[in-house]
């Protein structure tokens, strides 16, 4: 199996895969220990039965340039193949600001084609490969070097059982007409908004027990300085400090590096130096918000009438329309969507593009009372009113 270390051999390799109608892609990266994750090693193949078909490009060998890749991913006439993409194109966005267009992820292809939830790679190389895949090199540490044979081989196989993966799930999309459903969960996956992380929105992630404003306004300004911080250090943010330790820190707003030692989360290294000292600006900041600025809790769910009965008709109708539909229900809706729905909420996804034609239209005229639901040669149907 080859490895690409040169820059001239990568351009060599790129533009004979350009010829093809797709190359399958793939990325073995680490992030323990840093915020951005860093990539170790990029798989590539495109369609034949040559051995030079499929390659590992090694993105730490010294002097290579990934620019014979970026520029592929750039060529409109090549769809990129993936398996659940999202990370791989997170490494792509942020080390070079490019999102690979065609974009094609078997991973949702397979929700839209009957395979279930978030199905994986393995499953899908034994059921549509019919090939043994080896697994036991998966955890291991990428970023060293020499890798060994069974890394290699672990990782070849992530794109070139991809090739037939790929090929079957195109023709069956095209087959039942699904193929503009995973248009549009595509145009997410290829949106830069999707891998953004705003450290002034990094609060919203925060589990609290309290919609204070001004507790929510130090836990804001807690969240933003420890996102920046780690992401200018490139370290995980639960090294700065943890969500457990935000959550007390707000609550006992420490004013001093004296109040700092009482903490009973924080790590010792926060409780001194830069980390120190950004936190107590963050609490002090989060003290002084005006009250105009200070964050609202999201109480929409709160304020949500769900009547219980039209939610569980709705969970019977999904059921009945996924399974006839041969797709997967996560994919349609999820659980609280249907609870908005059943409050009057008519913005969820689940009512929009391909989701309506499946089942959003539908779910409306049982909302508006229009149709009700009866069993029909063992299946769930709607019936006018």
């Amino acid at each position: 199996m080859k490895t690409i270390t040169k820059t001239e051999d990568l351009a060599a390799y790129c533009a004979e895969a350009a010829k093809h109608p797709y190359v399958t892609v793939d990325t073995e990266f680490l992030r323990e220990r840093t915020y951005y994750s860093k990539l170790c090693l990029v798989q590539l193949a495109y369609p034949g039965g040559d051995a030079d078909d499929a390659v590992l490009v090694d993105p730490l060998a010294e002097g290579l340039s990934l620019e014979p890749l970026y520029a592929l991913f750039r060529d409109h006439g090549v769809v990129k193949v993936f398996h659940a993409a999202r990370q791989d194109l997170e490494i792509f966005h942020v080390d070079a600001g490019v999102i690979p267009e065609p974009l094609f992820d078997t991973q949702v292809a397979a929700m839209v084609c009957g395979f279930g939830e978030q199905v994986g790679y393995e499953t899908l190389v034994r059921k549509i490969a019919k090939a043994p895949l080896d697994k036991s090199s998966r955890f291991t540490d990428w970023s060293r070097r020499p890798l060994t044979e069974a890394q290699k081989t672990y990782a070849l196989a992530d794109v070139t059982h991809l090739r037939m993966i790929y090929e079957a799930l195109r023709d069956e999309l095209e087959k039942s007409g699904r193929r503009k459903w995973v248009s549009e969960e595509m145009a997410v996956l290829q949106d830069p908004a999707t891998y953004r992380v705003d450290p002034g929105e990094a609060w919203k992630r925060i589990k609290t027990r309290t919609n204070s404003g001004r507790f929510l306004a130090v836990v804001r300004e807690l969240a933003r300085f420890r996102e920046g911080y780690a992401q200018s250090r490139d370290i995980p943010r639960n090294r700065v400090f943890k969500d457990d330790a935000l959550v007390e820190l707000a609550s006992t707003k420490p004013q001093n590096e004296q109040d700092l030692g009482r903490s009973r989360l924080l790590l010792r290294e926060a409780r001194r130096g830069e980390i120190a000292q950004g936190i107590l600006d963050a609490v002090r900041a989060g003290l002084e918000v005006a009250p105009e600025e200070v964050p609202q809790p999201d109480r929409t769910r709160e304020k949500m009438q769900v009547n219980p009965a039209l939610a569980d008709m709705l969970r019977v109708l999904l059921k009945a329309k996924a399974e006839g539909e041969g797709v997967a229900q996560k994919l349609i809706a999820t659980a609280a969507e249907l609870d908005e729905i059943a409050a009057g909420r008519r913005d969820a996804p689940a009512l929009k593009g391909w989701r309506r034609e499946v089942f959003g239209a539908e779910a409306l005229q049982l909302c508006a009372g229009e149709v009700g639901l009866a069993v029909k040669d063992d299946r769930v149907v709607t019936i006018p009113l």
